[in-house]
């Protein structure tokens, strides 16, 4: 490779060889005084230009409800008020404690104590202040021993830009807690005596059962409640109305059955609803289509089938129940709710329907065929029906 030597006289050359070069020769001319040539306008025209064509059209990102309407304080947090109490205790200068939340799933248990965080620390010491790991994560006992360890060994700097107070500690929320294999449980024992002074723990379940007894004994544990249906239809409502949202109080009251107590769902299943209809009325026939609700009709079907005593009847019910789609699991769920407030049916009848209902759940549970299952089921309660006869 020949080397390029750069002088003026080479730059006098090229000038005369035409206007492509003499593009190369302001270059090379910039390049020798140190300087950088661009050839883009400057940058404030530049800014101004992109404010001006990209500033009127830029919309808001489309976010799930369940995001958008997530609690931003404590104070938004709807029926858990022991735990809100203690919370805001901690947030008027108080220290905070090691938490075990647990509850059924939607109650607000994830919720609670990031809005809880981000109160403590302000948005923008909020990423460094807070570690959080759910089940997705990789949590096994070289991840408590390595990762979980070096983040509460980090000792902790800095104030809030508000000026308001800041506490001397960092949080790691361990979500889903329950899922940890007991190895990972004993191995954040000594973390969390050892990182005391400058790391909280909060861990979170949906069964407290099993959490080992040495981390639940270094926690304060908080029991979340389902939600009451009146707290829920209130939630819902308030959305629908920020939404344009059409539905009646009746389709909120049922939406609210369907879901069971479980807020999150309830809100994914309005905002899907509300895709579906286009803008028209949610009725409750669309509610029970995105829930994956069996129909009433189709279970006063099956249980029709099953009092006529004709197996041939029978069998065509489940296979049109099975083609249609509509989960096994859902229906053991459903049949147990009709059968226990049936009033036609004995104690004793009812006792072993429901019996049988829990042997088909656990069946369902560990991968058996559906078909098979909801036949052997449906053979139970059309002899129990068929004896009254």
């Amino acid at each position: 490779m020949v080397p390029l030597v750069l002088s003026t006289i080479h730059l006098e050359d090229a000038r005369s060889r035409g206007d492509v070069l003499y593009l190369g020769e302001v270059t090379m001319q910039a390049f020798l005084k140190g300087t950088s040539v661009s050839t883009k306008p400057p940058l404030k025209d530049r800014v101004a230009a992109t404010a001006g064509s990209s500033g009127e059209n830029k919309k808001a990102k489309p976010v799930p409800w369940v995001e958008k309407y997530r609690p931003k304080c404590v104070d938004e947090v709807a029926f858990q008020e022991e735990v809100v109490a203690v919370l805001k205790k901690s947030l008027e200068g108080a220290d905070l404690p090691n938490l075990l939340f647990y509850g059924p799933p939607g109650t607000g248990k994830t919720s609670t104590i990031l809005a809880a965080a981000r109160e403590l620390f302000g948005p923008e010491l909020f990423r460094l202040r807070v570690l959080e790991l759910n089940a997705s994560d990789e949590r096994g006992i070289q991840v408590v021993r390595e990762k979980v360890k070096n983040f509460a060994q980090l000792t902790v700097s800095g104030s809030r830009s508000d000026g308001k107070p800041c506490p001397p500690f960092k949080i790691v929320i361990l979500d889903e807690a329950d899922s940890m294999t007991s190895a990972a449980q004993a191995a954040l024992r000594r973390t969390m005596e050892k990182e005391s002074k400058t790391t909280r723990f909060c861990l979170i379940c949906n069964y407290v059962s099993r959490i080992i007894e040495p981390l639940t004994s270094r926690c304060s544990k908080f029991r979340f409640k389902p939600l009451s249906d009146k707290i829920q239809q209130q939630r819902l409502l308030d959305i629908a109305d920020k939404e344009h949202v059409k539905i009646s109080n009746e389709g909120i009251a049922y939406l609210v059955k369907v879901s069971e107590g479980d807020l999150r769902k309830a809100i994914t299943f309005l905002q899907s609803a509300t895709r579906l209809t286009g803008g028209k009325e949610i009725t409750e026939k669309v509610i029970t289509d995105i829930a994956g609700v069996i129909p009433a009709e189709t279970i006063d079907g099956l249980f029709a089938a099953c009092q006529s005593g004709s197996f041939d009847k029978l069998e065509g019910v489940v296979k049109n129940l099975i083609d249609e789609g509509h989960a096994a699991t859902q229906l053991v769920n459903q049949l147990h709710d009709v059968v226990v407030e049936n009033d036609n049916l004995s104690d004793k009848q009812k006792s072993i329907i429901t019996e049988k209902l829990a042997e088909v759940d656990k069946c369902l549970a560990d991968g058996a065929d559906e078909h098979l299952q909801l036949i052997s089921l449906c053979a139970t309660v059309m002899q129990q029906l068929t004896q009254n006869c």
